[in-house]
Formats: structure tokens, sequence, C-alpha cells
């Protein structure tokens, strides 16, 4: 990254549970870190820009700041400028890059989380070098970006690769966006969790039940992911089903765009081959001409949970370059 402004530039990434906010550095290298929760979508929007705006001056540590670049969980607008709509955050419109701009007394640049991913993963991950590639990530949700010729293909409204809200079971579970059936309620943090609630309430046998000491309310994601790890059943079965979905999803997406590569991020992609395995059995099994096709390789996105920090910086760098 070249081009840069004096001050230490910061990507967020932001989405349904969290703010992460890091100093990038120009080879992409994160090297310093703050974290903060978010509450939810059903709050005021200015406890989540609260939020980020702790995380980010706590990252900077006192440096100043030659830009920040946000990665939301959510609509973005083709500008740049506002969060449309998120299913997991309080954002419908506000103008947000300005709110933040004056907040922070720096420029602020705004994009999808997924999409800054995918640029992340293009110039410094799993996809550098391809052509075409699609970026699915999977946390609380499924976010996710389409890379054509290194380039992220933002659509007309910007809105481009809401892969989680495609509909695959009609008439199916009801989603945070308010519909039915859409793909990341059988994919995603949220489906896993789910799916090891509804065994352990069913009686299945599985370490859970000690790590959540009996409440299922408690069990979560990483504790799954952990208990799938030492083979515990219930947990790998929630993997199983999770996988599955990802991999029928990702067929209809294959035969849509052909890409080179699949990439699978997020902080459900940590879970490695316990998810990636069954995908790519279901992707194989669900495309459309496989038997006479290239399959695309599903792989986990190199960068791990800091793909959309260091995707956001890059909007700053390429901003500060153009000048």
């Amino acid at each position: 990254m070249s081009g840069r402004a004096p001050g230490v530039v910061v990507g967020v990434d932001i989405g349904g549970t969290k703010v992460l906010a890091g100093v990038v550095d120009a080879e992409g290298r994160v090297t310093r870190t703050a974290r903060r929760t978010t509450p939810g979508r059903r709050v005021v929007t200015s406890r989540v820009e609260d939020a980020l705006v702790e995380a980010v001056v706590e990252a900077a540590a006192g440096a100043p700041l030659a830009g920040v670049g946000v990665a939301a969980a959510g609509l973005v607008d083709r500008a740049g400028e506002r969060v449309m709509f998120a299913p997991h955050l309080p954002w419908q419109g506000e103008p947000l890059r300005e709110l933040l701009a004056d907040r922070l007394g720096c420029a602020v640049l705004l994009d999808n989380d997924a999409n800054c991913a995918a640029r992340a993963e293009a110039t410094h991950g799993a996809a550098r070098g391809a052509g075409s590639a699609l970026m699915i990530t999977m946390g609380t949700g499924i976010g996710g970006a389409v890379l054509l010729d290194g380039r992220v293909v933002r659509g007309a409204n910007g809105m481009a690769g809401e892969f989680g809200h495609m509909q695959v079971v009609p008439d199916g579970l009801t989603c945070e966006c308010g519909r039915r059936g859409c793909w990341e309620q059988y994919s995603s943090g949220n489906a896993l969790v789910r799916h090891a609630r509804a065994a352990l309430a069913a009686g299945q046998p599985s370490v859970l039940h000690e790590t959540a000491d009996g409440d299922l309310d408690r069990v979560s994601g990483p504790m799954v992911t952990a208990a799938a790890g030492s083979g515990d059943p219930v947990a790998a079965q929630a993997f199983a089903s999770v996988g599955d979905w990802l991999g029928v999803g990702t067929a209809n997406l294959v035969a849509a765009l052909d890409p080179e590569v699949v990439m699978v991020g997020g902080g459900l992609s940590a879970a490695g081959d316990l998810l990636l395995e069954p995908a790519r059995a279901a992707l194989r099994r669900s495309l459309v001409g496989g038997a006479h096709r290239r399959t695309p390789d599903v792989l986990a996105a190199r960068l791990g949970p800091q793909a959309g920090m260091i995707g956001a910086a890059l909007l700053v760098s390429a901003a500060h370059a153009q000048r």
C-alpha cells in the first residue's frame, strides 16, 4: 500500500457481535488491534458508533490518524456513504461516513465487510493471482463478494454479493432480514449453534452439556468448534450440517459465476476442514454439469479474522494513491 498521508491507517471490521479495529502497515500487516462488543441491531445507532470510535482510538494509541477504513456487515450504498440496511446492526441509511469522519477528525472510507475481505485476499491472500473468485464470509450470518479481473464487483447499487439472503428453503426459517428461508439460516455461526442446541435439547450425549453447565443458552460457536475438534458427535454433526448447506449454496453461486476459486472466511472458517470438507463434498454433488467441468477449489481465506480490517485499510491507501 502506497501513497499514504502521515500518521497511521486504521482498518475496522464491524459485525453483528463485535468491532475489531487495527493499525495496518504498508505491507498489509496488522500491528496493533482493539476490540469492542457490539450490542446488536435493536439499539440506537450511537451505541454502535461509540464502540467503533473507542476501538479506533485505542488501536491508534495516540498516533495521528491518516485515515480510517470501515468494513461493515450490511448493504453499503455505491457512494460508500451509508449502511442502508444491516440484518445484525441498527443502521438504516444514516450518513455513517460523515458522522465518523466528524468524530474521528480524519477521512473515513466505508464498504461492505465481505468486499473488504475480498480486496485483502486478492492483494495479500488466497485470491492473489486469480482472475475470478468468490468470497463467502461466515460469521453471525453470511456475507459475500465477487472478484472479476482482480476487482470487486459492487453492482448498480453497490450491494452485490449478499449471498446470505438467497432463499434456499421456500417458507423456511425466519431470517433477521425479515424474509424466510435465507441461506444464512442454515449455514452460519447462528445456524451452527442452533443445530447443536437442538441436539442437546433432544438429550443427545455431548461434552457441551458440561461445557455449558447444562444451560443451553450458554452454548456458543467457539464452544461447538472446540468440541468438534475433540471429536464430540453433536458438534461434529452440527458442522456437517452447516458445511453441507455451505456446499449447496456455493454450487448455486458457482453455476451462476463460474469462478476459479471459492474462499471461505469469517470466524467460522477457523474450523478448517470440519467445515470445508462437507462443503466440498456437497459442492461436487450439487454442481450442475459437475462431471464436465473443473470444480473450483474451496479454500479457507488466508488472512483469517483480520481480512476485513486489512481490506478496509486498503480503501484508505487507494484513496491516498489517487490524490
